[in-house]
């Protein structure tokens, strides 16, 4: 590599240099500061916010770091750096932002606050590990930065050490997460093996000829979506998700439920179209090569996943392993989108991780604001909320509501969305039964309602007040869902503008 790409390749990266800089820069701040760590998450802030407005300056530009491979015509990098992985760069330091305002206000991580200096930086690496992986095209730096993401998140799942549930899920995530990043690195081997190459493109091109064993990259396909469907709580790799949600503290079981899932969908997207998509025709639909039934499959994923979770979901009693249960329903929705395989159902992911990352963030905020004061997060606590903290019961019923579906919330707008992209690949039978989900959904969404206004507090009900910060950070999130809900079009334009896949 001769200086002259070295160069354009550190200049694509310098969203994650800046990360990187920052992240030192959080260790180095957490020695000096033995006692007082007030600063930390603030400067933590900070370092999401400058990278996210360099993210911002870039969205406009393309290329690829670290030229690796190249044809007869182009050359290609194992980084793609394009406008689908700046939206998902956005979403996830959006995202991270939020967290951390989350922790500023969160009893768990105020109990910790000497070893919060370590919080931040395995938060840092989590981060970085999600922005590489959600441009990166070559199979082994999908395969590091997953691991990057993963080794971070094990931690932080069980970081507090307050409760033995917080040991457990750690434990419980690492040997899903070790037996998932085996199973992949096992495909890519194979993969490797049946075309001499990691980059996506290259295989692309090589799966195009007539020399691949079928049956050989069918069983080296599914190794690989075992890791990809572990980070998205897919079925049925999603085990660890309602045990690893309900013993991570509440502020990562948040960041998890959609940062990490976004990262996921992010790799999955780029899996097929790069390597799998001959061309995109002229009404948006993708040309396979024939190959993989990638449509048979993640249709399969995407009944059993929505259904799965809004099933699992009806008899939870504790409200974390509730939403744990509903993200893997979503994460269900999020996939038929995909299945169709076209430009439209790609506009409707992003458009619905959108909305999904504000009512979810909403709703888990108002779980630990209330199992903050109340030190409970069991469904029965949450009789008569609605009248003793009507902010808090107002602003759940709107992000629960969006949550389900409804008008005039965003989520109405995610799933309009997502419903056209689907009934517009004329896959109906699935339509119908991503309906009848939905209203399944309604039941358990509601029943928190019920116990909010429907059911007399008891005289040990705690009165639930948020403070003033807690009000502003919830309010951040709650007007936005209800706003986009009447006035989407930006975001629509947003994402339609975005979709744009380097050499596709």
């Amino acid at each position: 590599m001769d200086l002259t790409s070295l160069n354009n390749s550190l200049r694509l990266i310098t969203p994650e240099i800046i990360l990187s800089i920052f992240l030192v820069i959080v260790v180095v701040v957490d020695l000096i500061l033995k006692s007082n760590k007030k600063v930390i998450p603030y400067l933590a802030v900070l370092g999401f916010a400058v990278t996210g407005i360099v993210v911002i300056s870039s969205l406009d530009s393309s290329g690829f770091a670290f030229i690796t491979a190249s044809t007869s015509s182009k050359q290609f990098g194992m980084f793609a750096h394009d406008p689908l992985g700046g939206f998902f760069k956005l979403l996830i330091l959006s995202v991270s932002i939020f967290i951390v305002l989350f922790t500023i206000t969160s009893s768990e991580i105020k109990q910790i606050h000497l070893r919060s200096g370590e919080f931040y930086a395995l938060m840092y690496g989590m981060v970085l590990g999600m922005m590489v992986l959600v441009s990166a095209v070559d199979l082994i730096l999908i395969y590091v930065a997953l691991e990057l993401l993963s080794l971070s998140s094990y931690v932080l799942a069980g970081f507090t050490k307050l409760r033995d549930r917080n040991s457990e899920a750690a434990l419980k995530y690492m040997i899903y997460g070790v037996v998932s990043s085996g199973l992949m690195l096992f495909g890519i081997s194979i993969v490797y093996g049946l075309t001499g190459t990691t980059n996506l493109y290259l295989i692309n091109s090589l799966l195009q000829g007539p020399q691949i064993n079928i049956l050989t990259l069918l069983f080296a396909v599914l190794l690989i979506m075992a890791g990809v469907g572990f980070k998205i709580s897919a079925v049925p790799f999603h085990f660890w998700t309602p045990d690893v949600y309900e013993g991570a503290p509440i502020t990562i079981t948040a960041y998890l439920s959609v940062a990490s899932k976004a990262a996921g969908f992010a790799l999955l997207i780029r899996v097929i179209q790069i390597g799998f998509v001959s061309f995109v025709g002229s009404d948006g639909f993708w040309n396979l090569i024939p190959v993989f039934d990638w449509k048979a499959l993640l249709v399969l994923l995407s009944v059993l996943t929505m259904t799965l979770g809004n099933l699992s979901a009806l008899w939870q009693n504790n409200l974390k392993r509730m939403l744990a249960y509903s993200s893997i329903a979503h994460a269900g929705y999020l996939i038929l989108a995909l299945a169709t395989l076209s430009t439209q159902g790609v506009v409707a992911v992003l458009i619905y991780f959108i909305f999904y990352a504000l009512m979810n963030l909403g709703a888990f905020y108002i779980v630990m604001i209330i199992a903050d004061r109340t030190g409970s997060e069991d469904i029965d606590d949450y009789d008569g909320l609605g009248y003793t903290s009507s902010f808090l019961g107002v602003s759940l019923i709107i992000l629960l509501v969006s949550l389900v579906g409804l008008p005039p919330t965003a989520g109405f707008i995610g799933k309009l969305y997502l419903f056209i992209a689907v009934l517009d690949a004329e896959m109906y039978v699935v339509a119908v039964i991503a309906v009848l989900n939905t209203v399944v959904s309604l039941y358990y969404y509601l029943r928190v309602l019920k116990h909010m206004y429907l059911t007399k507090a008891s005289d040990s009900t705690q009165s639930v007040r948020a403070s003033g910060g807690e009000k502003i950070i919830l309010l951040l999130l709650v007007v936005p869902t209800l706003l986009f809900g009447i006035y989407f079009q930006p975001i629509v334009d947003f994402t339609k503008s975005c979709i744009t896949v380097l050499g596709v």
